[in-house]
């Protein structure tokens, strides 16, 4: 007779193990072609796949929290497009890089605070009050910019955060990816071993035994958003390294790859699960994706049906985990 811990401890090593064959899978499918072969199984290619995961990454950071406590955030793309213009528009104004930096980061964090209050304050439904900030940043990314692109002047502490040096080998890897690293490792810390990351496990698996339990619920559903809202800020600096000027039409659809890298990544969009190792395993499969599908020459049309079909299939398995598919 099965022990009735049995379904629990299989879910538990699927969960663990889950997104690291998913990776393996994704990277022996594009190893496949003998044409792509040379050029996908490279440090020089590993390197920008890393570099092109930042971004991502960063902003799985910030969702994954968001996603665990049982919310959601559809204004990611726009929030990370208004924070680039931000920052240029700074720099152009001839602002310090570290003011440009700050209010790069104070907006993103403003932003969340609002979605945070909102939500929290006002009880409303993630998925409509950020639905509604991804109009709202987009829009406001065009006014600042003035619906074209603001070419930031050479400033190399912005610069450098994104820049290939020595494009031909693994290392030297850019700075942002060693952020991404010790982000990751201390947002590890925080889910884990602090109260502020038991009680985001608490509010999302079920968040009127949370509040019962004293727990509050809305203050600290402001704190996620608003912490999240410097994650996604962050990531709008990286996109204005790696481009070296604002865009207010960049990172649209971004938000998808976020919430689907951290479902890949074992988080369940009911709330109460995830982990930001798997996070960073799902991000690092969406660019994976993206760069093999570029490898092996395939229109743009083409990796966006992929990544849809990932995204249903990431929803899929996450149903799978929590029992929700019957026949």
């Amino acid at each position: 007779m099965a022990s009735p811990n049995a379904p629990t401890a299989s879910r538990r090593l699927f969960n663990l193990l889950g997104p690291f064959i998913g990776l393996a899978l994704v990277v022996g499918l594009f190893s496949l072609s003998p044409s792509v072969r040379p050029y996908f199984l490279t440090g020089a290619n590993f390197k920008i796949v890393l570099t092109q995961t930042v971004i991502v990454a960063i902003g799985t950071l910030g969702m994954t929290m968001i996603i665990v406590s049982g919310g959601i955030d559809l204004s990611v793309g726009s929030v990370v497009a208004l924070t680039s213009v931000v920052g240029a528009v700074a720099l152009v104004h001839g602002y310090s890089a570290m003011i440009a930096v700050g209010l790069t980061l104070a907006v993103g964090a403003g932003i969340g605070l609002i979605n945070g209050f909102v939500i929290g304050g006002l009880r409303m439904m993630p998925f409509i009050v950020t639905l509604g900030m991804m109009g709202i940043a987009r829009g406001a990314a065009k006014w600042l910019a003035d619906s074209q692109t603001v070419n930031a002047p050479a400033t190399p502490m912005i610069d450098n955060l994104m820049a290939l040096s020595d494009p031909t080998h693994l290392f030297p890897v850019p700075r942002g990816v060693w952020m991404v690293l010790v982000l990751a490792v201390a947002m590890v810390v925080v889910m884990r071993e602090t109260v502020f990351g038991r009680y985001i496990f608490a509010i999302g698996a079920n968040e009127g035994a949370a509040r019962l339990s004293g727990i509050r619920v809305r203050l600290f559903k402001v704190i996620i958003y608003t912490v999240a809202g410097v994650f996604f800020g962050l990531a709008g600096l990286m996109q204005l390294s790696r481009l070296t000027q604002g865009d207010p039409t960049v990172a649209i659809g971004l938000e998808l790859d976020i919430i689907a890298a951290v479902v890949i990544g074992g988080a369940s969009l009911s709330g109460g699960t995830g982990s930001i190792l798997g996070s960073m395993i799902g991000a690092l499969i969406m660019a994976v994706l993206r760069n093999g599908s570029n490898q092996m020459g395939w229109p743009t049309y083409m990796q966006e049906i992929i990544i849809g079909v990932v995204i249903i299939i990431a929803v899929a398995v996450d149903k799978l985990r929590q029992g929700g598919l019957k026949a």
